[in-house]
């Protein structure tokens, strides 16, 4: 799987049309700019193009915003092909990033690599046979005081060991929702209790 590049043609769709739901909420969204700043929208757009289309975005979404916004298709092309949010390969149900950044590698991110490697039996990049699992390495998502931690689909999961990964991966193969954010019983992201010992 190449992140950066449009997925090749045998994997395109021939057509992509927005759904009437799709529709109301690009107009909404079109409200929020000028008229002459309509491509000021293509972000949320794009978003909208990849969650109707099971999580990525194929050239055709992108053909039909640059319609919509009246953008030749290479302005649109540049932005979704630099963003990392946008996901230009099919991925799986669950897409799982995982920051291993300096501060989550410090903090154990080898471990949970290595136990989503396990699990999964796949490598970053790769998706699994049954298309549950899609399996990548990402930079800092920006929560460092509750590293390790890893995103998947919209939701964080952090302060992440071995056992907290293991239990995430096993409900979200069973189709339970696993609970989102810190792994620990801390909240948020408050210092770490210690004991003190008088």
């Amino acid at each position: 799987m190449s992140s950066r590049r449009p997925a090749p043609d045998n994997l395109q769709p021939e057509k992509f049309a927005f759904t009437k739901t799709n529709i109301k909420a690009i107009n909404v969204v079109l409200l929020k700019y000028p008229e002459n700043r309509k491509a000021s929208a293509l972000l949320p757009l794009l978003d909208l193009a990849q969650r109707q289309h099971n999580n990525w975005l194929p050239k055709a979404a992108m053909s039909e915003v640059a319609k919509i916004l009246n953008l030749p298709m290479i302005k649109v092309m540049e932005v979704a092909t630099f963003y990392t949010m946008y996901n230009l390969y099919p991925v799986g149900k669950n897409l799982l990033q995982v920051c291993t950044t300096t501060p989550c590698w410090l903090r154990g991110s080898d471990d949970i690599v290595s136990v989503c490697k396990k699990k999964l039996g796949i490598d970053f990049g790769e998706t699994t046979k049954d298309n549950k699992f899609t399996l990548l390495e990402v930079e800092c998502l920006g929560a460092c005081s509750n590293a390790p931690m890893v995103q998947i689909n919209d939701d964080f999961y952090e302060d992440l060991d071995k056992k907290a990964i293991t239990k995430i991966i096993k409900d979200l193969t069973n189709g339970k929702q696993p609970k989102i954010g810190p792994q620990s019983k801390r909240k948020g992201s408050e210092p770490k209790r210690i004991k003190v010992v008088a």
